[in-house]
């Protein structure tokens, strides 16, 4: 009943949102310097270069550039822009020009903190990060600063709490596209790129572009008159679709008691593994609802236990990920749960799988009964830390505060892929650790599937031995990058 109430709920929200009906609260006026016109100055760079494994690139640093016109925090309502030195000659760098070049998108938020601009890092000759791999491809990379769950104006109240990230990062596509006639790179080749929570914000800005829930948002702050949508997602481990990340832990987890978490270790309660129950046994009729296809037109389903082909569709991007491994030569002979036969990968028991991966959060461990986990602190407002934002967990704890149900709405790209009126992402590259615990499996596998419903081109995979973290493949990530660019 439960389920039912909640998805009623949200599809009713979800028709309001297609026809642009939300309420923003006012935004405080905040002083900047630059102007309130958000037109870019060209003037205003410093010139550095870098080195990598025989590569060398020159290039501009535009920095602190603020994107709004009305900010709120101009510290992180502000990015950094470079952009190879050859794009203000009239010259190519590499097989792009000041046409041509795609702009690499990276935000740098975690755990839906405040993020500032993106830098290359200082001794880059030693190590490099995204932003210089993606300078000496000939992109030109515009690194984002956003808002986060934390931050506080000179009144107490707080400024980053959800959905200000999304808005922010959205703000910032306005400004490229406002000023793609005087910055060198394609506007309409925006590539977003983020891990963890910073991974779920590129998932939102590549499947809600243009859409008109986030105008009231967007215009309290000064954002461009202009487009928001992206041409394509590079998504780490997005920690998203929170308001079901609860249900999905559990049939993914439930069993397995032990857990280590940055909260602690520890082991589930009796209350605690009561729940774990009760949230598995949501899990299916959320999924159910979803109508999921893989290729070839077969739904994607569990039963009342948690069973079906959708459990054996997660399974086999498991076995995809060992098989990978296997042929790179990575010795898996000592994993008595999964079945090799001569050099293929023919099956695994996924429940052993799971045990293998271990579990890592308590239940609810999303929307923690006790307020304390990093998303009830998102789900916060101008004047409360933390609260719920499932009725689950509001109804079985003392704190009966719960979030606006069309904020929760704003930060998950479910409700948005295929709706009316909304600009998705044709590219999408989505890496999710095999043995990632931060979220279930189900969460990225689901965004994956419902993009690809929906027409979008999706490389996903669930690289073997990778736990919580990104950018850990950046050759194969552009790559991806140039192939569809090109």
């Amino acid at each position: 009943m439960l389920t039912t109430i909640s998805h009623t709920w949200f599809t009713v929200l979800q028709i309001l949102c297609i026809s642009g009906i939300l309420l923003c609260a006012g935004q405080m006026s905040y002083g900047v310097t630059g102007g309130d016109k958000l037109e870019f100055n060209a003037d205003q760079f410093i010139e550095e270069g870098m080195g990598w494994r025989g590569q060398s690139v020159k290039f501009r640093v535009y920095h602190n550039i603020v994107y709004v016109s009305n900010p709120v925090d101009a510290e992180y309502q502000c990015m950094n822009f470079f952009a190879p030195v050859e794009y203000f000659e009239g010259k190519s760098y590499g097989p792009y020009n000041a046409e041509t070049a795609p702009i690499f998108f990276p935000n740098t938020v975690g755990g839906y903190m405040p993020g500032k601009p993106g830098n290359i890092p200082k001794d880059s000759s030693e190590r490099i990060n995204a932003i210089g791999m993606a300078l000496l491809k000939g992109y030109v990379v515009a690194a984002p600063g956003a808002r986060g769950r934390s931050l506080k104006d000179q009144n107490g109240q707080f400024t980053g709490k959800a959905p200000a990230c999304i808005v922010d990062l959205k703000a910032a596509v306005r400004y490229l596209r406002y000023n793609d006639k005087v910055m060198p790179g394609d506007a309409g080749k925006i590539i977003s790129n983020g891990t963890s929570a910073g991974g779920a914000l590129s998932a939102l800005l590549g499947a809600t572009g243009d859409n008109m829930n986030y105008e009231p948002y967007l215009t309290a702050i000064g954002a461009a008159s202009a487009r928001d949508d992206i041409f394509a997602a590079s998504c780490y481990c997005p920690i998203t679709n929170l308001d079901h990340a609860d249900a999905a832990y559990e049939w993914q987890f439930h069993g397995l008691n032990n857990y280590n978490s940055w909260m602690g270790k520890g082991v589930l309660n009796a209350e605690q593994i009561e729940i774990s129950a009760q949230l598995k046994a949501l899990f299916p009729a959320y999924l159910n609802s979803l109508r999921l296809k893989k290729a070839g037109g077969t739904l994607l389903m569990l039963d009342a236990d948690g069973e079906g082909s959708f459990k054996e569709y997660v399974k086999s991007f498991v076995i995809a990920s060992a098989q990978k491994a296997l042929s790179d030569g990575e010795d898996l002979s000592g994993l008595d749960w999964m079945t090799i036969n001569d050099g293929t990968v023919t099956d695994i028991d996924f429940d052993a799988f799971v045990a293998y991966a271990t579990r890592m959060k308590p239940a609810p461990a999303f929307d923690a009964l006790d307020l304390r986990s990093p998303e009830n602190n998102l789900f916060g407002t101008a004047t409360i830390d933390n609260q719920h934002f499932t009725l689950f967990s509001q109804e079985h704890s003392a704190d009966h505060t719960l979030a606006d149900p069309a904020t929760v709405m704003l930060m998950n790209p479910m409700y948005y892929i295929g709706t009316p009126g909304t600009a998705m992402a044709r590219h999408w590259r989505i890496r999710h650790g095999a043995v990632d615990r931060d979220t279930s499996l189900a969460i990225p596998v689901m965004l994956a599937a419902k993009l690809r419903n929906n027409g979008a081109d999706v490389d996903f995979a669930l690289p073997w031995g990778q736990d919580h973290g990104g950018d850990y493949d950046l050759e194969e990530l552009f790559a991806w990058t140039d192939q569809i660019c090109r």
